[in-house]
């Protein structure tokens, strides 16, 4: 199949991540699926596009029919079977785990056509460790978003197919973002390799009690005038994803540093911080 052909685009994860690929998807004049597990979830992820969208039309970033246009391509559902039945491309943003995500995309590919390429926008995971649950490893890769950005990181695994990978950039141009082809898996992709390192110094400064993360911070941002600093990342990336990404590491590697920097998070997230 090639990026011209796509016409369908299925969510499946509606929070954040999902809704910012989805608003991508559908104001580039595609339609898109909604699917989550949690009964409210998806049409609430609805309203909240449909909210978006309308602002945009009032910023004049959009005509205000394009905009009802736009809306009426939003469907909403918890039904999987109904969610895959004709889905070009499947975008998956559910809980980071790799048992999880094979678990699900065992059960999607028993319910989308045969020509569905499959991918997840898996932040610390790289895709040959549920490739082969897919049931169709030569269509599935990874297509990575950074929300409130546009650059997106396609990767495919060993048995990914080169037409597969092609066309996943194609269509990233096609809704106004910038693709870069990783030529091996490496988790982390490019940017979140970078980022990783600087959240792990804070979270070890700050998890053995060295230093609070407003001071962390404030360390960073005056010597380096960013605009924010490393605990302010997290808050921004997601604090709930950063620790789930860190347990799971910790878990994996035994790691006692990772796994108090984890602790720290959860703390946090308990709270609704």
């Amino acid at each position: 199949m090639k990026a011209e052909d796509i016409k369908k685009i299925l969510i499946a994860g509606a929070g954040t991540m999902g809704r910012s690929i989805g608003l991508s998807c559908v104001t580039s004049g595609y339609a898109i699926v909604l699917y989550d597990i949690n009964d409210d979830i998806p049409a609430k992820a609805r309203d909240i596009m449909n909210k978006k969208i309308d602002k945009m039309a009032d910023f004049g970033m959009m005509p205000k029919d394009k905009a009802e246009s736009f809306k009426n391509n939003i469907t909403a559902t918890t039904d999987l079977a109904a969610a895959g039945a004709d889905a070009d491309v499947v975008s998956e943003s559910i809980p980071e785990d790799p048992d999880i995500k094979g678990d699900f995309f065992a059960e999607l590919n028993k319910v989308c056509p045969a020509r569905t390429i499959f991918t997840t926008n898996a932040s610390s995971l790289v895709p040959s460790m549920f490739a082969d649950k897919t049931g169709r490893p030569e269509k599935f890769l990874a297509w990575h978003f950074h929300p409130g950005f546009k650059l997106v990181d396609v990767m495919g695994h060993p048995g990914t197919s080169p037409e597969t990978v092609e066309t996943v950039q194609r269509f990233s141009e096609l809704i106004g973002h910038s693709p870069i082809v990783l030529k091996q898996e490496k988790a982390g992709y490019v940017f979140n390799s970078l980022l990783n390192p600087w959240f792990l110094a804070a979270l070890n400064l700050a998890s053995r009690d060295i230093a609070s993360p407003e001071d962390v911070d404030r360390s960073w941002k005056e010597i380096t005038a960013s605009p924010l600093g490393p605990f302010e990342m997290m808050d921004y990336v997601g604090l709930e994803t950063v620790w789930r990404i860190t347990d799971f590491w910790a878990k994996k590697r035994n790691d006692h540093q990772a796994k108090l920097s984890a602790d720290l998070l959860k703390k946090y997230v308990d709270r609704g911080e």
